[in-house]
């Protein structure tokens, strides 16, 4: 508004007193119509304020966003309303060129709404007139922020415990800090991964780790399924109210469960528990039930380790009964016997060994690890278990002194080359998969920061989806590295069944459509006018081609293309994945399907893998009755084939 105008209360004041008819005033008067009806019509709440700091009126689109009608709010202090530093402390000259600023409105009868509020002056020959302050709810804006804070504190939770579980000798000890960080979190009053003896009635609850932080007093959650409540168990994800009846006063539980299968013999949940209602967003409970896969992955685990600590003291007694070789010695290091299959490595006859020294048998800085120093009573305890190697056998072995009586002992010696093996693979497992489980969660950290710095609708939906695919992503490498250990032990169970295949492929291909874009990959999908279909697994398949397709994208240079071709024949359907990248050495290729093996060329390029993936991926593909074949050269590409059996009928 230009200086010679009218002040706008002036102008309001007039209109009060003229309804009738609008009056024509000196210069100005048309614009004081334009701003009238600008103020009445735009969709922006907009306030005008006079220079005491009291309101003289506001459009209706501040009204109702305060939820006063004019009268209530005109002659009131601005600093009743607007918190957080009022009109820069009612200062004038603080608001001349002010910016855009975050505040908080006091709406009529209590509640607050964040808003944008930009204020300035009206001025009237060149005196200030009147103060004008627009303000926009960003209440929206606020929550979306919050929601997108929590998820990356959950991620970030998720990605430590990960490390901390992964490496931890003690899981029992780490479950319920978990467990607790899950909960403050959530802002949750109890959580627990509990099981039901559903043989008893009513079903009594089994708790094997808890934790709990309740506001008021101490709730005993076993009272949730005294009444009934089994059913909710069962129900995906939703969030159940139970009514708890005591001797106090009755009390509203609200309570969401996710069903784990690591933690007892039977099905095991866990549970979170509140005094308030929880809610929710989806996100939110996609990124706990991401938690909860990875505390059930740990607890099998778990549960695995036990087993084989319980077989290994079996297995230690048997040994000691029936060992793979006995050494009975005297004081002097004379061997008294000698017993070993004829399969052992170790083994000689018994008459070729009675009655020589111990370290004419084996070299003498063997001997002295088993005895220690001579002329020492080393037969009055056991001694600890000694590893050693020997230079004319292949392999590791332990001895174990155990006495007898005092000049006698009994030498154990095992073969534990497997085990060493089996160590060895365990920390390097460990080591990787905690290394591949941060990619998909530092991608997402950082769709979460392009989507706070916003964008437009276009960017937010796609900033979206990558993030929701990268936490997809996160998940299923979870169940990458359980799949190799069920694959192992014969657990994973895969379906052959009939199924169209370009639906699966366009899938596969929107998964790693982020890593496309990011080295600007073109893919491009052969046959898509013609229906191809097998006898394979959905879920299988779909690991299988994501894999490759990775793979094929993380080796190609950026800017180049990688081609699917799929083609058929009578009995089988074949699906090529073709790239133009760095290629396999020939003298690697007869060991690429093996556990953790990575070709020399790409470990000398330090492009980052596992070592894993193709592994699972022959693994799947020979269960579902098919198989893959390879094709490659240095520095020219590689074609990875998949045939499998063409499907008669879908």
């Amino acid at each position: 508004m230009e200086a010679k105008t009218i002040p706008l209360s002036e102008y309001f004041a007039k209109e009060k007193k003229e309804k009738s008819a609008l009056p024509t005033l000196d210069k100005g008067w048309d614009d004081e119509l334009s701003y009238r009806a600008l103020f009445e019509q735009t969709g922006e709440a907009i306030f005008i304020i006079g220079l005491d700091f009291r309101y003289i009126t506001a459009n209706q689109q501040a009204l109702n966003l305060l939820g006063y009608k004019e009268n209530e709010l005109v002659g009131k202090p601005v600093n009743e309303v607007v918190s957080q530093g009022a009109l820069l402390n009612n200062d004038i000259r603080n608001i001349q060129g002010a910016q855009l600023q975050e505040r908080v409105l006091q709406c009529k009868g209590g509640p607050t709404i964040p808003v944008e509020i930009s204020t300035s002056i009206i001025y009237d020959n060149g005196k200030p007139a009147y103060i004008q302050s627009i303000a926009r709810d960003i209440s929206v804006k606020k929550n979306t922020e919050r929601i997108l804070k929590q998820n990356a504190l959950i991620l970030s939770t998720i990605s430590q415990a990960t490390e901390k579980l992964l490496q931890s000798s003690s899981i029992e000890r780490k479950i319920p800090s978990m467990l607790e960080a899950l909960g403050r979190i959530m802002n949750i009053s109890c959580v627990t991964i509990f099981a039901l003896d559903r043989t008893l009635k009513p079903a009594q609850m089994q708790k094997k780790y808890i934790w709990e932080n309740w506001k008021s007093k101490k709730i005993d959650i076993t009272k949730v399924f005294e009444n009934n409540t089994l059913e909710t168990l069962d129900s995906h994800r939703q969030v159940h109210s139970v009514r708890l009846k005591d001797s106090a006063t009755p009390q509203n539980i609200s309570f969401i469960s996710f069903p784990i299968d690591g933690a007892f013999r039977t099905r095991g949940y866990i549970g979170f528990f509140n005094e308030q209602r929880i809610m929710w967003s989806q996100s939110e409970v996609d990124a706990i039930q991401t938690a909860v896969n990875l505390i059930n992955a740990v607890l099998q685990r778990n549960h695995y380790e036990e087993t084989i600590r319980l077989n290994e003291t079996r297995n230690q007694i048997l040994v000691d009964a029936l060992p793979d070789l006995i050494i009975r010695i005297d004081i002097k290091g004379n061997i008294l016997d000698y017993s070993a299959k004829p399969e052992h490595p170790l083994h000689i006859h018994r008459d070729l060994a009675y009655g020589r020294k111990l370290k004419e048998t084996f070299p003498e800085e063997i001997v002295s690890q088993f005895l220690g120093e001579e002329n020492k009573n080393t037969f009055a305890s056991p001694q600890k278990a000694t590893t050693f190697r020997l230079p004319y056998a292949k392999g590791v072995y332990e001895a174990q002194l155990s006495p007898i009586y005092a000049e006698e002992a009994i030498i154990i010696i095992r073969d534990i080359t497997e085990q060493a093996k089996l160590d060895e693979m365990k920390s390097d497992f460990i080591n990787r998969a905690s290394h591949e489980l941060r990619t998909p969660l530092t991608a997402a950290m950082l769709m979460v920061e392009l989507i706070q710095e916003g964008g437009s609708r276009e960017e937010l939906r796609k900033y979206w989806h990558t993030l929701n695919a990268e936490l997809k992503r996160q998940k299923t490498l979870i169940d990458r590295l359980l799949s190799a250990g069920r694959l192992e032990s014969g657990m994973m169970e895969i379906k052959s069944e009939p199924l169209s295949l370009l639906p699966v492929l366009r899938e596969s291909m929107r998964s790693v459509q982020p890593i496309v874009a990011k080295r600007q990959i073109s893919l491009r999908l052969s046959g898509r006018n013609k229906t191809y279909t097998a006898l394979g697994d959905k879920s299988g398949l779909q690991q299988v081609f994501i894999n490759l397709l990775t793979n094929a994208t993380k080796f190609s240079p950026n800017g180049s293309e990688v081609k699917i071709e799929v083609s058929e024949n009578k009995t089988h359907t074949n699906i090529a994945i073709i790239d133009n990248g760095v290629g396999i050495p020939e003298e690697d290729i007869p060991y690429l399907f093996q556990r953790f093996f990575r070709a020399k060329n790409v470990t000398l390029a330090e492009i980052p893998g596992s070592g894993i993936g193709l592994y699972i991926v022959s693994s799947i593909i020979k269960e579902m009755g098919g198989e893959i074949t390879v094709e490659s050269r240095p520095n020219e590409g590689t074609i990875f084939t998949v045939r499998l059996k063409k499907a008669k009928t879908l």
